[in-house]
């Protein structure tokens, strides 16, 4: 209503303002000019306000367009709209006191860990910052609310006893092959399915892998890891060019979860905690630091953008610090 009349006013006002210039006909056309004009902007200010659940999807096609994958996006589309249905109100009148309460409820209501909240903080961030990018928002509600500050844990790695054992209990050489291949290079488990048989080069004991928004980098492999790769790949039957695939017809590509979900079996069987395809990486980084890898050096093999990514996988063993203590202060 208040709309229509401050529209009523403004053609009043301008009609007005143009009648000494223009005859009773050209007013005329004036004024339907301006109505249809104002009807059309009232319409589609209704519209954006009506679809403002569209800006979610928006948002994911521009991260897909950036390389994010759809496991990423899945976790984005979840997240934001989770807290777009908790407000209950357009994204354009969210304030920043409006996401510290649903942040805080969040945390409260679902029991999660600081690191889980801060993750959902993050984002958060990203989506109503490009949102004031692409100038659908004046600025981001989130602008203010800093990182949360998380306790630094110290995350296990196996030990190589269990790296043994591991190996020792392979009922298949596709997954002795895979196993070796992410013990010696500390590829993601991502990295590991997409990877073809081209993309292995023999020779050199080297592969490439395509990272986190398809950047291209080598990693390297042992010889123990060539010797099982080639006796994996001589046994097979098919004619698939995928490095690792399905262990019956049609041998498709294998996918991340069968490769989590075997390796979480071999850890029942073993009677080990938490065996992960995402363990095997952080043991290679610490393992590459006790050893005296230099971090900028590890940094590029784990296809890291920030050293401080890095940091956090590679957890220096206590023993070396000891070690070390005695070399150089004791």
């Amino acid at each position: 209503m208040q709309q229509i009349i401050i529209k009523e006013t403004l053609i009043r006002e301008i009609v007005q303002e143009m009648i000494p210039a223009l005859d009773n006909q050209q007013l005329e056309q004036l004024k339907l000019v301006l109505e249809n004009t104002f009807a059309c902007f009232m319409e589609e200010n209704q519209y954006e306000i009506d679809k403002q659940e569209d800006y979610t999807n928006l948002f994911l096609s521009a991260k897909r367009v950036e390389g994010c994958s759809e496991r990423s996006l899945k976790y984005y589309k979840g997240t934001i709209e989770h807290m777009l249905q908790y407000m209950n109100i357009p994204v354009k009148k969210i304030t920043t006191e409006k996401i510290r309460e649903y942040l805080a409820n969040y945390q409260t209501e679902s029991k999660c860990s600081k690191v889980t909240i801060d993750n959902v903080r993050r984002i958060l961030s990203s989506f109503f910052s490009w949102l004031e990018d692409e100038n659908y928002i004046v600025k981001s509600p989130v602008r203010r609310i800093h990182k949360i500050r998380t306790g630094t844990t110290v995350k296990e790695t196996y030990s190589d006893k269990n790296l043994e054992l591991m190996r020792d209990s392979c009922e298949e050489i596709r997954d002795l092959a895979m196993l070796d291949l992410m013990i010696s290079t500390g590829i993601r488990v991502g990295e590991l399915v997409n990877l073809d048989i081209a993309d292995v080069d023999f020779e050199e004991r080297e592969c490439i892998v395509f990272g986190k928004g398809d950047k291209e980098r080598k990693v390297y492999f042992d010889a123990k890891t060539k010797v099982h790769l080639q006796k994996y790949l001589n046994s097979r039957t098919d004619k698939s060019q995928t490095l690792f695939v399905s262990l019956l017809k049609p041998y498709e590509r294998i996918k991340i979860s069968g490769v989590e979900i075997r390796f979480r079996e071999m850890g029942k069987r073993l009677e080990l905690s938490k065996v992960h395809p995402h363990k095997f990486r952080r043991t290679m980084a610490t393992r590459a630091i006790d050893k005296g890898m230099p971090i900028e050096q590890l940094q590029k093999l784990l296809g890291h953008q920030q050293i401080d990514t890095t940091m956090q996988y590679a957890m220096v063993n206590q023993a070396n610090v000891k070690y070390s203590h005695k070399k150089y202060i004791s």
